[in-house]
C-alpha cells in the first residue's frame, strides 16, 4: 500500500489580499484552527416511471448554486487585527485566496472574494483572548493546481 502525500497545518494557508491593483496576499497570524469549506444546493426534481406509475420515483438533481465559506478560530493576534478590521469594515467583499502545499512543493490554490460574516473575540479568566472568523463567498472560487519545478 502506497502511502499518501498529506499537508501539515502549517502548509495550509487562509490569505486575505490587501486590495492592490495587483493584490499581494497576507495570512493573518493566530489561527490554531481552520476550515475550507465548498458545497452546492440543488433544485430537486421527482421523476416517475413512466412504464409503471406505482413504483418509486426517482429524484434528479440539478445545480442551482456554489458557494464556500472559510472559517478560523484561535488567539488574538494584535498584528492581525487591522487586517480583519478592514475586511469586516468594507461594505465590498475582499479577495482571498486558500492554499494547500504539499512536501514535494506543489500546491492546490483556491481564490475567490468572500464577505467577513462574523469575527468574534472571547476572553475566560486565566487564558489568553480567542478570536472566530467566519467568511461566506461572494462569486465564484477558482482553483489551480501548481507544481513545484
Amino acid at each position: 500500500m502506497a502511502k499518501p502525500t498529506t499537508v501539515k497545518f502549517g502548509q495550509f494557508f487562509v490569505r486575505l489580499s490587501d486590495g492592490a491593483e495587483t493584490s499581494t496576499f497576507t495570512a493573518p497570524c493566530g489561527f490554531t484552527s481552520k476550515s475550507f469549506n465548498r458545497s452546492k444546493t440543488f433544485g430537486e426534481t421527482n421523476v416517475p416511471d413512466c412504464d409503471d406509475p406505482d413504483a418509486p420515483s426517482w429524484i434528479e438533481r440539478d445545480v442551482q448554486s456554489m458557494s464556500g465559506s472559510i472559517s478560523g478560530e484561535g488567539v488574538l493576534a494584535k498584528s492581525a487585527i487591522p487586517e480583519w478590521e478592514a475586511a469586516l469594515a468594507s461594505s465590498d467583499s475582499i479577495e482571498c485566496e486558500v492554499e494547500f502545499v504539499y512536501p514535494d512543493g506543489d500546491s492546490d490554490i483556491y481564490t475567490g472574494s468572500f464577505h467577513v460574516e462574523s469575527f468574534e473575540t472571547a476572553g475566560t479568566r486565566g487564558e489568553r483572548v480567542t478570536v472566530s472568523v467566519s467568511m461566506q463567498s461572494d462569486g465564484e472560487i477558482t482553483y489551480e493546481r501548481t507544481t513545484a519545478p
